[in-house]
Protein backbone atom coordinates (compact mmCIF):
# COMPACT_ATOMS: atom_id res chain seq x y z
CA UNK A 1 0.00 0.00 0.00
CA UNK A 2 1.68 2.73 -1.31
CA UNK A 3 0.83 6.98 -0.96
CA UNK A 4 1.64 8.67 -4.22
CA UNK A 5 0.48 12.05 -2.52
CA UNK A 6 3.53 12.15 -0.32
CA UNK A 7 6.16 10.73 -2.79
CA UNK A 8 5.71 12.97 -5.74
CA UNK A 9 9.28 14.78 -6.38
CA UNK A 10 8.92 18.87 -6.05
CA UNK A 11 11.04 21.38 -7.98
CA UNK A 12 12.31 22.80 -5.21
CA UNK A 13 13.41 21.46 -1.25
CA UNK A 14 11.25 23.49 1.33
CA UNK A 15 12.94 23.36 4.80
CA UNK A 16 10.87 20.46 5.70
CA UNK A 17 11.76 18.61 3.03
CA UNK A 18 15.76 18.71 2.70
CA UNK A 19 17.35 15.80 4.32
CA UNK A 20 19.70 18.08 5.92
CA UNK A 21 17.24 19.59 7.84
CA UNK A 22 16.97 16.44 9.88
CA UNK A 23 20.34 16.32 11.31
CA UNK A 24 21.65 16.92 14.48
CA UNK A 25 24.46 16.16 16.59
CA UNK A 26 24.89 13.57 19.14
CA UNK A 27 27.45 12.87 21.34
CA UNK A 28 28.86 9.25 21.60
CA UNK A 29 27.89 8.73 25.28
CA UNK A 30 24.40 9.54 24.96
CA UNK A 31 23.72 6.12 22.70
CA UNK A 32 22.14 3.38 24.97
CA UNK A 33 24.12 -0.07 25.52
CA UNK A 34 21.88 -1.83 27.99
CA UNK A 35 18.22 -1.16 29.24
CA UNK A 36 16.82 0.79 32.11
CA UNK A 37 16.20 -1.83 34.77
CA UNK A 38 13.13 -2.68 35.31
CA UNK A 39 12.45 -1.71 32.08
CA UNK A 40 10.06 1.12 32.76
CA UNK A 41 12.26 3.12 35.02
CA UNK A 42 13.79 4.56 32.07
CA UNK A 43 12.93 8.61 31.44
CA UNK A 44 10.15 9.90 29.83
CA UNK A 45 9.78 13.48 27.98
CA UNK A 46 6.35 14.14 28.39
CA UNK A 47 5.32 16.68 25.42
CA UNK A 48 1.88 18.49 27.20
CA UNK A 49 1.32 21.61 24.67
CA UNK A 50 2.50 23.45 22.30
CA UNK A 51 5.01 24.86 23.94
CA UNK A 52 5.66 22.67 27.27
CA UNK A 53 7.12 19.76 28.11
CA UNK A 54 7.74 17.77 31.23
CA UNK A 55 10.27 15.06 32.96
CA UNK A 56 8.94 11.90 33.73
CA UNK A 57 10.14 8.18 34.13
CA UNK A 58 7.96 5.83 31.96
CA UNK A 59 6.27 4.43 34.93
CA UNK A 60 4.57 7.33 35.26
CA UNK A 61 2.74 6.54 32.14
CA UNK A 62 -1.02 6.07 33.73
CA UNK A 63 -0.69 9.63 35.53
CA UNK A 64 0.02 10.86 31.83
CA UNK A 65 -3.01 9.29 30.13
CA UNK A 66 -6.94 9.57 30.65
CA UNK A 67 -9.52 6.92 31.21
CA UNK A 68 -10.51 5.81 28.37
CA UNK A 69 -7.67 6.11 26.15
CA UNK A 70 -6.49 3.31 23.75
CA UNK A 71 -2.92 2.08 23.07
CA UNK A 72 -2.36 0.49 20.24
CA UNK A 73 1.22 -1.65 20.51
CA UNK A 74 3.13 -3.72 17.81
CA UNK A 75 3.26 -7.41 18.71
CA UNK A 76 5.61 -8.56 16.47
CA UNK A 77 8.45 -10.73 17.55
CA UNK A 78 12.22 -10.56 16.23
CA UNK A 79 13.75 -13.79 15.09
CA UNK A 80 17.46 -14.98 14.97
CA UNK A 81 18.29 -13.72 11.93
CA UNK A 82 21.51 -13.03 11.89
CA UNK A 83 23.41 -16.26 10.89
CA UNK A 84 26.84 -17.38 10.07
CA UNK A 85 28.16 -19.78 7.82
CA UNK A 86 30.62 -20.97 5.00
CA UNK A 87 31.06 -21.44 1.73
CA UNK A 88 31.53 -24.57 0.72
CA UNK A 89 35.21 -23.93 0.20
CA UNK A 90 35.13 -22.37 3.64
CA UNK A 91 35.19 -18.67 3.82
CA UNK A 92 33.28 -17.60 6.36
CA UNK A 93 29.94 -15.68 5.51
CA UNK A 94 27.48 -13.50 7.55
CA UNK A 95 23.59 -13.10 6.20
CA UNK A 96 21.02 -10.95 8.19
CA UNK A 97 18.04 -11.41 6.73
CA UNK A 98 15.45 -8.82 5.90
CA UNK A 99 11.97 -10.11 4.90
CA UNK A 100 10.34 -13.21 3.46
CA UNK A 101 9.43 -13.59 -0.29
CA UNK A 102 8.00 -17.19 -0.41
CA UNK A 103 8.27 -20.54 1.20
CA UNK A 104 12.14 -20.76 3.27
CA UNK A 105 12.97 -17.74 0.40
CA UNK A 106 14.47 -14.83 2.35
CA UNK A 107 15.84 -11.47 1.31
CA UNK A 108 19.20 -10.87 3.06
CA UNK A 109 22.25 -9.16 3.33
CA UNK A 110 25.11 -11.05 3.02
CA UNK A 111 28.81 -10.19 3.90
CA UNK A 112 30.98 -10.38 1.91
CA UNK A 113 28.74 -10.27 -0.98
CA UNK A 114 30.44 -9.20 -4.11
CA UNK A 115 31.34 -12.80 -4.56
CA UNK A 116 28.08 -14.39 -3.79
CA UNK A 117 26.22 -13.78 -7.51
CA UNK A 118 23.36 -16.10 -8.34
CA UNK A 119 24.25 -19.86 -8.06
CA UNK A 120 26.63 -19.20 -5.23
CA UNK A 121 25.67 -21.34 -2.49
CA UNK A 122 26.37 -20.83 1.71
CA UNK A 123 26.17 -24.05 4.22
CA UNK A 124 25.20 -23.34 7.97
CA UNK A 125 26.42 -25.52 10.80
CA UNK A 126 29.56 -27.51 11.78
CA UNK A 127 32.00 -27.56 8.67
CA UNK A 128 33.21 -31.36 9.63
CA UNK A 129 29.54 -32.98 9.02
CA UNK A 130 26.93 -32.51 6.75
CA UNK A 131 25.28 -29.00 6.93
CA UNK A 132 22.33 -27.85 9.23
CA UNK A 133 20.81 -25.40 6.37
CA UNK A 134 22.09 -24.39 3.17
CA UNK A 135 20.95 -21.77 1.04
CA UNK A 136 21.25 -20.77 -2.58
CA UNK A 137 21.68 -17.58 -4.15
CA UNK A 138 18.75 -16.83 -6.16
CA UNK A 139 19.31 -13.12 -7.51
CA UNK A 140 20.43 -9.71 -6.18
CA UNK A 141 18.42 -6.63 -5.16
CA UNK A 142 19.17 -3.18 -6.55
CA UNK A 143 17.22 -1.45 -3.78
CA UNK A 144 19.09 -3.24 -0.68
CA UNK A 145 22.15 -4.46 -2.24
CA UNK A 146 21.02 -8.00 -0.72
CA UNK A 147 20.69 -11.26 -2.01
CA UNK A 148 16.88 -13.32 -2.23
CA UNK A 149 18.18 -16.83 -0.48
CA UNK A 150 16.35 -20.02 -1.37
CA UNK A 151 17.07 -22.13 1.91
CA UNK A 152 16.75 -26.01 2.13
CA UNK A 153 17.56 -27.74 5.38
CA UNK A 154 19.02 -31.31 4.19
CA UNK A 155 18.18 -32.92 8.10
CA UNK A 156 14.58 -31.76 7.36
CA UNK A 157 14.10 -29.44 10.24
CA UNK A 158 11.83 -26.58 9.67
CA UNK A 159 13.74 -23.21 8.88
CA UNK A 160 12.51 -22.02 11.68
CA UNK A 161 13.91 -24.73 14.26
CA UNK A 162 17.51 -24.31 12.35
CA UNK A 163 17.09 -20.19 13.10
CA UNK A 164 16.12 -20.98 16.80
CA UNK A 165 19.82 -23.17 17.06
CA UNK A 166 21.71 -21.59 14.95
CA UNK A 167 20.64 -17.81 14.77
CA UNK A 168 21.11 -14.89 16.65
CA UNK A 169 18.41 -12.04 17.07
CA UNK A 170 20.30 -9.04 16.03
CA UNK A 171 21.21 -5.98 17.52
CA UNK A 172 21.39 -3.09 15.78
CA UNK A 173 24.72 -1.58 14.87
CA UNK A 174 25.15 1.29 17.73
CA UNK A 175 24.53 -1.19 20.17
CA UNK A 176 28.74 -2.03 20.27
CA UNK A 177 29.40 -3.57 23.45
CA UNK A 178 26.73 -5.22 25.78
CA UNK A 179 25.89 -8.60 27.47
CA UNK A 180 22.19 -8.51 27.65
CA UNK A 181 20.20 -11.78 26.72
CA UNK A 182 18.43 -11.57 23.38
CA UNK A 183 15.13 -11.46 25.58
CA UNK A 184 15.90 -7.88 26.50
CA UNK A 185 15.42 -7.56 22.78
CA UNK A 186 12.03 -8.42 22.48
CA UNK A 187 8.82 -6.37 23.91
CA UNK A 188 7.16 -8.47 26.76
CA UNK A 189 3.91 -9.03 24.71
CA UNK A 190 6.27 -10.32 21.23
CA UNK A 191 4.29 -12.85 19.98
CA UNK A 192 4.14 -13.17 16.07
CA UNK A 193 7.51 -14.06 14.53
CA UNK A 194 8.57 -11.98 11.68
CA UNK A 195 10.44 -8.99 12.66
CA UNK A 196 14.68 -8.17 12.40
CA UNK A 197 14.36 -5.49 14.58
CA UNK A 198 12.28 -4.71 17.68
CA UNK A 199 9.64 -2.16 17.89
CA UNK A 200 11.39 -0.26 20.27
CA UNK A 201 8.93 2.41 21.92
CA UNK A 202 7.17 -0.98 23.76
CA UNK A 203 10.28 -2.14 25.31
CA UNK A 204 9.66 0.09 27.85
CA UNK A 205 6.48 -2.00 29.28
CA UNK A 206 6.72 -4.33 32.28
CA UNK A 207 3.88 -6.39 33.43
CA UNK A 208 3.28 -4.06 36.46
CA UNK A 209 2.69 -1.18 34.52
CA UNK A 210 0.34 -2.98 32.39
CA UNK A 211 -1.77 -4.10 35.69
CA UNK A 212 -1.56 0.08 36.64
CA UNK A 213 -2.75 0.47 32.98
CA UNK A 214 -5.30 -1.97 33.47
CA UNK A 215 -6.26 -0.11 36.97
CA UNK A 216 -6.45 3.57 35.83
CA UNK A 217 -9.13 2.68 32.92
CA UNK A 218 -6.05 2.94 30.11
CA UNK A 219 -6.93 0.50 26.81
CA UNK A 220 -4.51 -1.76 24.76
CA UNK A 221 -4.94 -3.37 21.91
CA UNK A 222 -2.42 -5.08 19.04
CA UNK A 223 -1.43 -4.60 15.18
CA UNK A 224 1.67 -6.47 13.54
CA UNK A 225 4.10 -4.45 11.46
CA UNK A 226 7.18 -6.81 10.91
CA UNK A 227 9.98 -4.38 11.15
CA UNK A 228 12.40 -4.77 8.55
CA UNK A 229 14.65 -3.01 6.31
CA UNK A 230 11.78 -0.26 5.36
CA UNK A 231 12.04 0.80 9.17
CA UNK A 232 15.63 1.78 9.24
CA UNK A 233 17.05 1.82 5.99
CA UNK A 234 18.90 5.41 5.71
CA UNK A 235 16.93 8.46 3.62
CA UNK A 236 19.58 8.85 1.07
CA UNK A 237 17.80 11.59 -1.50
CA UNK A 238 18.59 15.14 -0.91
CA UNK A 239 15.00 15.80 -1.38
CA UNK A 240 13.27 13.73 1.45
CA UNK A 241 9.98 13.80 -0.85
CA UNK A 242 11.78 11.45 -3.34
CA UNK A 243 12.59 8.63 -1.15
CA UNK A 244 10.45 4.98 -1.33
CA UNK A 245 10.18 3.10 1.75
CA UNK A 246 10.20 -0.35 1.79
CA UNK A 247 7.63 -2.18 2.14
CA UNK A 248 6.97 -4.41 5.90
CA UNK A 249 3.93 -6.85 6.55
CA UNK A 250 1.14 -5.52 8.22
CA UNK A 251 -1.90 -6.90 10.21
CA UNK A 252 -4.66 -4.59 11.24
CA UNK A 253 -7.24 -6.95 12.36
CA UNK A 254 -11.16 -5.65 12.54
CA UNK A 255 -11.14 -6.23 15.94
CA UNK A 256 -8.72 -3.26 16.27
CA UNK A 257 -10.58 -1.42 13.22
CA UNK A 258 -13.53 -1.41 15.96
CA UNK A 259 -11.96 -0.52 18.93
CA UNK A 260 -10.36 2.64 17.47
CA UNK A 261 -13.74 3.68 15.79
CA UNK A 262 -15.70 3.17 19.63
CA UNK A 263 -12.67 4.50 20.77
CA UNK A 264 -12.97 7.62 18.94
CA UNK A 265 -16.97 7.50 19.30
CA UNK A 266 -16.53 7.97 23.11
CA UNK A 267 -14.77 10.87 22.83
CA UNK A 268 -11.30 9.18 24.10
CA UNK A 269 -7.77 9.19 22.51
CA UNK A 270 -5.59 6.63 20.25
CA UNK A 271 -2.01 6.62 21.40
CA UNK A 272 0.32 4.80 19.32
CA UNK A 273 3.25 2.90 21.10
CA UNK A 274 5.95 2.90 18.51
CA UNK A 275 6.31 4.43 15.07
CA UNK A 276 5.89 1.30 13.60
CA UNK A 277 2.31 1.35 14.96
CA UNK A 278 1.93 5.40 13.05
CA UNK A 279 2.83 3.48 10.04
CA UNK A 280 0.17 0.84 10.10
CA UNK A 281 -2.71 2.30 10.97
CA UNK A 282 -2.00 5.11 8.93
CA UNK A 283 -1.25 2.82 6.43
CA UNK A 284 -4.77 1.27 6.53
CA UNK A 285 -6.54 4.26 6.30
CA UNK A 286 -4.84 5.67 3.25
CA UNK A 287 -8.87 5.40 1.89
CA UNK A 288 -9.51 7.77 3.88
CA UNK A 289 -10.98 5.63 6.26
CA UNK A 290 -9.35 2.93 9.02
CA UNK A 291 -10.29 -0.55 7.04
CA UNK A 292 -8.95 -3.55 8.41
CA UNK A 293 -5.51 -4.31 6.52
CA UNK A 294 -3.19 -7.65 5.73
CA UNK A 295 -0.89 -7.06 3.96
CA UNK A 296 2.28 -4.79 2.60
CA UNK A 297 2.73 -0.78 3.32
CA UNK A 298 5.55 1.54 2.32
CA UNK A 299 4.07 4.31 3.37
CA UNK A 300 6.58 7.63 4.52
CA UNK A 301 5.31 9.90 6.67
CA UNK A 302 7.11 13.33 6.74
CA UNK A 303 5.59 17.02 7.45
CA UNK A 304 2.80 17.76 5.49
CA UNK A 305 1.21 14.71 6.07
CA UNK A 306 -2.95 14.73 7.13
CA UNK A 307 -2.93 12.32 10.05
CA UNK A 308 -5.93 9.80 9.94
CA UNK A 309 -6.06 7.99 12.83
CA UNK A 310 -3.54 8.63 15.61
CA UNK A 311 -3.85 10.93 18.32
CA UNK A 312 -0.44 10.76 20.27
CA UNK A 313 2.50 8.49 20.40
CA UNK A 314 4.87 7.13 22.32
CA UNK A 315 8.10 6.42 20.56
CA UNK A 316 11.57 6.59 21.44
CA UNK A 317 14.53 8.93 20.07
CA UNK A 318 15.65 8.11 16.60
CA UNK A 319 18.85 8.44 14.17
CA UNK A 320 19.59 11.60 12.63
CA UNK A 321 18.40 11.74 9.18
CA UNK A 322 15.94 8.82 9.59
CA UNK A 323 12.39 8.33 8.49
CA UNK A 324 11.48 8.04 11.77
CA UNK A 325 12.47 11.26 12.98
CA UNK A 326 10.45 12.70 10.09
CA UNK A 327 7.36 10.75 11.11
CA UNK A 328 7.57 12.20 14.60
CA UNK A 329 8.48 16.19 12.94
CA UNK A 330 5.20 15.41 10.93
CA UNK A 331 3.39 15.52 14.68
CA UNK A 332 4.54 18.09 15.98
CA UNK A 333 6.51 19.87 13.76
CA UNK A 334 10.74 19.60 12.85
CA UNK A 335 11.71 22.59 14.36
CA UNK A 336 9.79 21.66 18.17
CA UNK A 337 11.38 18.18 17.71
CA UNK A 338 14.59 19.26 17.77
CA UNK A 339 14.38 21.50 19.80
CA UNK A 340 13.07 18.63 22.13
CA UNK A 341 15.85 16.90 21.27
CA UNK A 342 18.50 18.97 22.45
CA UNK A 343 16.38 19.07 25.14
CA UNK A 344 17.53 15.62 25.62
CA UNK A 345 20.69 15.56 25.22
CA UNK A 346 21.62 18.88 27.91
CA UNK A 347 19.05 16.41 30.35
CA UNK A 348 21.17 13.27 30.22
CA UNK A 349 18.68 11.28 28.11
CA UNK A 350 19.76 8.00 26.50
CA UNK A 351 18.96 7.45 23.00
CA UNK A 352 18.19 4.85 20.43
CA UNK A 353 16.86 1.50 21.03
CA UNK A 354 17.34 0.67 24.51
CA UNK A 355 17.22 4.33 25.42
CA UNK A 356 14.69 6.87 26.81
CA UNK A 357 11.18 7.41 25.37
CA UNK A 358 9.00 10.50 24.80
CA UNK A 359 5.41 10.89 24.59
CA UNK A 360 3.23 13.26 22.42
CA UNK A 361 -0.09 13.75 23.84
CA UNK A 362 -2.85 15.28 21.81
CA UNK A 363 -2.74 18.41 23.90
CA UNK A 364 0.61 18.61 22.46
CA UNK A 365 -0.70 19.39 18.76
CA UNK A 366 -1.87 22.75 17.38
CA UNK A 367 -4.07 21.76 14.65
CA UNK A 368 -5.79 18.14 15.38
CA UNK A 369 -9.08 16.37 14.44
CA UNK A 370 -10.03 15.68 17.95
CA UNK A 371 -8.75 17.96 20.40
Amino acid sequence: MSDPKHQSPHSSISNHHSLAAYHYVLPPECIAQTPARPRDHSRLLAVTSPTQHQHHRFRDLPDLLQPGDLLILNDTQVIPARLWGHKPAGAAVEVLLLEPQKTDRWLALVKPGRRLKPGATIHFGSKDSEPDLIAQVIATDADTNGRWLQFTTPKQDSLETVLQRLGQVPLPPYITHTDIPAEHYQTIYAEKPGAVAAPTAGLHFTPELFARLDQAGIQRAFITLHVGVGTFRPVETDNITQHTMHSEWVDVPPSVVKKIQTTHARGHRVIAVGTTVVRALEGAAQSGTLRPFRGKTNLFIYPGYKWQVIDGLITNFHLPGSSLLMLVSALIGRQRLLGLYQEAITSGYRFYSFGDAMIILPTALTHHKFS
